[in-house]
């Protein structure tokens, strides 16, 4: 059995790996982290789920509990995520992080780490969005620059970061192909008298409403036609499931930083 302690066991993604975590015949619930000031800190985690009780209680010491786990899975907030990535590696824990909107530092401290730990960060665990990176990358390196590149995302009123670290992650890979540079050649939105649009840009556009999941559509668009890519989740528990699979992947995985294309084998094809 792969013991798996969640991190931000009492948030929406925490819940569904929890729940997801119990059903799983190869996984047991080792542990489940909160933050300090959380209400819900001595539950039962199955029950905050909205399940039956497991025994594993809600708590806030996370040096405590990964003494009991094999792999973490993070999906708490940016602020936390670099010193429980720390805490994992330092006993030998595998570390899945699904927390986005990272500083760029956190970042690169991240890679040190991976030198010695083992370590699954993406934007994005779903199956079927990594891909979508490995379809827009095909694309954009095949249809030149006649074809105008414009993402749009959309997410539920309650999502903090814009755009979504999906749509960063796109983005980043849509430049690449092009030979541009996503951060001085990405245009967010358009307002008043923008102008042309030109050769050496991409567009990206962020909308907010209800309670959309995720939607990501990337947009190749020419004189006479275009192209369309898109991905609609329809429930979280695409992306859990994916980090649940990253996690079983760390269990034979040697030192190093992997994404989701690494997890689902696509970085060999």
């Amino acid at each position: 059995m792969i013991r798996i302690l969640i991190i931000g066991a009492a948030g929406r993604m925490g819940r569904r790996l929890v729940s997801l975590t119990a059903e799983a015949p190869d996984l047991t619930l080792a542990g489940a982290i909160e933050c300090s000031d959380c209400p819900l800190l001595g539950e039962d985690a199955g029950t905050v789920a909205g399940g039956a009780s497991l025994g594993v209680a809600l708590t806030d010491d996370t040096a405590a509990a990964v003494a009991d786990a094999d792999v973490t899975i993070d999906f708490s907030t940016a602020a936390s995520v670099l010193a429980n990535a720390r805490t994992a590696v330092a006993a030998d824990c595998g570390v899945v992080i699904g927390t986005t909107a990272m500083p760029a530092a956190d970042r690169d401290s991240l890679r040190q780490l991976a030198e010695t730990g083992r370590i699954v960060f993406a934007p994005n665990m779903s199956v079927g969005v990594n891909l979508l990176f490995r379809l827009c990358a095909e694309a954009a390196s095949i249809l030149d620059e006649e074809y105008d590149i414009e993402v749009v995302e959309m997410h539920h009123n309650q999502k903090k970061d814009a755009p979504s670290g999906t749509a960063e992650r796109l983005g980043e890979i849509l430049a690449g192909a092009r030979d541009l540079d996503y951060l001085s050649d990405t245009r967010h939105g358009r307002e008043g008298m923008a102008g042309a649009r030109t050769k050496r840009e991409i567009g990206m556009h962020a909308l907010r409403g209800g309670d959309v999941v995720g939607d990501h559509t990337v947009i190749f668009a020419a004189a006479g036609e275009r192209l369309e890519l898109t991905h609609k989740a329809g429930s979280r528990d695409t992306f859990a499931r994916g980090a649940l699979r990253a996690a079983r992947f760390l269990t034979t995985a040697g030192p190093g930083l992997y994404d989701m294309q690494a997890v689902l084998g696509l970085d060999n094809t």
